[in-house]
């Protein structure tokens, strides 16, 4: 350590010693002048030093300074009495103080004096003890809010872990900052009745010793001890008071980001029209009686900064609006501005004019807050995080029309009526209903008035408001389409966020044994069935096991289904029973012999007479399912994905797994054989 860091440390320390030693250690008169003027000088710089600092926490050693310099105070203030006591005379600080206050008058500068001496008590101290009290209180409750909002722009990825842990430092150090300032206001105000005390003591002891051990007349002793004692509580209490007013300048900082000498005439000059009302007030009072000089003086020049601050209001804002203009022009000279039109929205919901109304307002907020459950709902289902979805209108769309796209295709359209309910069911009995058909899952419905909601929930009707329509068919047409919404940026999301927890498996498969394109069409080949890619670990794990032998996507895809097969027939299982329809011997043959293994992929190539004689037969397995069953199609494990292939286009929620996705508890209940 070097001589000027030992220096620094030991400043404090010695000096905090030095204060006690005055308590007790008689000092000489010319110290005692030196000591008090440096108590003005630090109390006038820490006043300064409040009124520059940018944030509260930029002095943060303010707490313990008040208590450093109050000690140092009280040591001045003990010595300085013992002076009086003692002597009669505490040096020319003191002695120039009193003369200046009482100014030849004894009542008047001491008057003067306790006028002083309530100020600095009633006002200034009480007023930061008590802002200092809220402050610290206020401080502490807002800790958990502020906690919480870190974390969540933590987990949105909004802020790296170090800047959380930053602003988590900073709360705390703001809450220990206040804390300690409600404690520090105490000793200010402490120190402000024993100077109050010290006074009087001084006073009366003064009295006392002039007339009894020094024989003064009493004119003698009260002018003497008087005038000493206003002069020593002056060279205390100033810079008290001085210290007073910093606390409560600190404490009070809230909202700016610069000093306060600037953030008070911004603040004060932000608006003309302010000045030009105080100028008019000044006129009436002119006007009134008042002596006319001053306040037409003052009138006047508040009217003229007002004038010219807003010309400079104005110049500033032509100059910005001439600035962006420009910024705009350039911009479109650029190759840059022809960005913008390149690319697509993941998802658009868009209206025609006659259902603008439903994205603003009362019933867009009510459109938004839909859109924001179906996220999560996805989000909960299929373990898919949405991107926003674009709501805008269209033109070229009807009146009551809307329109679905994922990435810039049309995947769902329909119709609504804004005025109207839905009712969906096919025996109501209402005046005025329009027949018509959800647009969603095809049954026959009713547009209803808003009236007739209750009849037709009692005739035993579903009734939905349009915005429920809109979301219903926007929540189908994502579900269908997930696998297609599923891009690379959002697989390495979620991979993200799966290695905060499962840290190895993500490090072992990727990019080691398996791309990023890779895992992210297995993932899609999993939405693109309504299989639910929440457990990703166990996805990551199973990809990690089956990589190593093959990078093939169907093989992976399949090895994942295996992995997570309960979770695939949970929806179909009930109460441990499993109704499926499974293909006969002869089809999976059929089927597995039409397989073509190229090098750019898989492919079935089955002729296509042997095609709708399968589906042929399909459909008819379908018809003879029981009403309220909910079949799968089982088969093997080698052919599964290929019968999917083959079916989908038929029935496109019909679900196919394989053997070896059934657990060993779950029974399977055969419905039916499908026939070659």
């Amino acid at each position: 350590m070097n001589r000027r860091a030992l220096y620094r440390e030991a400043f404090v320390p010695v000096a905090l010693v030095i204060a006690v030693l005055m308590l007790v250690i008689p000092v000489p008169a010319w110290i005692l002048d030196v000591f008090l003027m440096l108590n003005m000088a630090l109390a006038i710089t820490i006043l300064v030093t409040t009124m520059f600092v940018q944030r509260v926490l930029d002095f943060s050693v303010f707490p313990s300074l008040l208590l450093l310099t109050t000690l140092f105070r009280l040591a001045l203030e003990v010595t300085a009495t013992r002076l009086i006591l003692l002597d009669g005379n505490a040096g020319n600080v003191i002695q120039t103080f009193g003369q200046l206050v009482v100014g030849g008058n004894l009542v008047v500068g001491l008057i003067i004096f306790l006028i002083l001496i309530v100020i600095q008590f009633m006002v200034i101290t009480r007023g930061a003890e008590r802002v200092s009290e809220v402050a610290a209180r206020f401080t502490l409750d807002a800790m958990p809010g502020k906690q919480m909002a870190i974390d969540a722009e933590l987990n949105a990825g909004l802020i790296k872990e170090a800047e959380a842990r930053r602003r988590r430092r900073e709360i705390e150090e703001e809450a220990d900052f206040y804390g300690a300032m409600d404690g520090a206001s105490k000793f200010v105000r402490g120190d402000a009745i024993a100077g109050i005390i010290i006074v009087v003591v001084n006073i009366v002891g003064g009295l006392v010793i002039g007339l009894v051990q020094h024989h003064l007349s009493l004119g003698t002793a009260v002018n003497t001890y008087t005038i000493l004692t206003v002069g020593e509580g002056l060279t205390t209490q100033i810079p008290a008071l001085l210290l007073s007013t910093a606390a409560g300048i600190l404490v009070t900082r809230s909202g700016t980001s610069g000093n306060v000498g600037t953030d008070v005439l911004s603040q004060l000059t932000a608006l003309p029209k302010v000045l030009y009302i105080a100028s008019i007030g000044l006129f009436l009072l002119a006007l009134l009686g008042m002596p006319p000089v001053v306040p037409v003086l003052l009138g006047g020049g508040g009217l003229y900064l007002g004038w010219r601050l807003e010309q400079r209001q104005k110049a500033q804002a032509e100059a910005a609006q001439r600035e962006e203009a420009e910024r705009r022009r350039e911009a479109e000279k650029g190759p840059e501005a022809a960005l913008g039109l390149i690319g697509v929205d993941t998802i658009e919901l868009e209206l025609g004019v006659g259902l603008v109304p439903l994205a603003g307002g009362r019933a867009g907020q009510d459109l938004k807050d839909r859109i924001a459950a179906l996220r999560r709902q996805i989000a909960a289902e299929l373990g898919l995080v949405l991107p926003a979805v674009r709501v805008r209108d269209n033109l070229e769309l009807g009146l009551n029309q809307y329109r679905i796209r994922i990435r810039g295709g049309e995947v769902a359209r329909g119709e609504v009526r804004p005025d109207r309910y839905l009712a969906m069911g096919s025996n109501l009995a209402l005046e005025g209903a329009v027949a018509t058909q959800d647009p969603v899952f095809g049954v026959p419905a009713f547009w209803i008035r808003a009236d007739q909601r209750d009849q037709a929930e009692l005739q035993g009707a579903t009734v939905i408001d349009a915005g429920a329509v809109m979301v219903t068919h926007l929540a189908e047409a994502v579900r269908a389409h997930a696998w297609e919404i599923l891009g690379r940026e959002d697989v390495k999301r979620l991979i993200d966020h799966v290695k905060k927890t499962h840290p190895v498996v993500v490090q072992e498969l990727i990019p080691d044994l398996l791309h990023l394109s890779e895992v992210q069409r297995v993932l899609a080949n999993l939405l693109r069935e309504r299989v639910s890619i929440r457990d990703l670990p166990t996805i990551l794990e199973a990809l990690a096991d089956r990589a190593r032998t093959t990078r093939d996507v169907e093989l992976l895809t399949e090895a994942v289904r295996q992995a997570i097969g309960r979770t695939i027939i949970r929806p179909y299982v009930h109460e441990g029973v499993l109704p499926a329809l499974v293909l006969s011997p002869e089809v999976e043959a059929e089927i597995k012999g039409a397989i073509e293994r190229t090098e750019s992929g898989n492919y079935l190539n089955l002729d296509p007479r042997r095609a709708q004689s399968i589906l042929a037969n399909l459909r008819e397995a379908l018809r003879k399912v029981p009403a309220g069953q909910r079949p799968v199609v089982v088969a093997s494990p080698w052919i599964r994905l290929y019968f999917k292939r083959l079916t989908e286009r038929l029935v496109r929620d019909l679900a196919v797994v394989s053997y070896a996705e059934i657990a060993p508890e779950v029974s399977v209940k055969t419905l039916g054989v499908i026939q070659p």
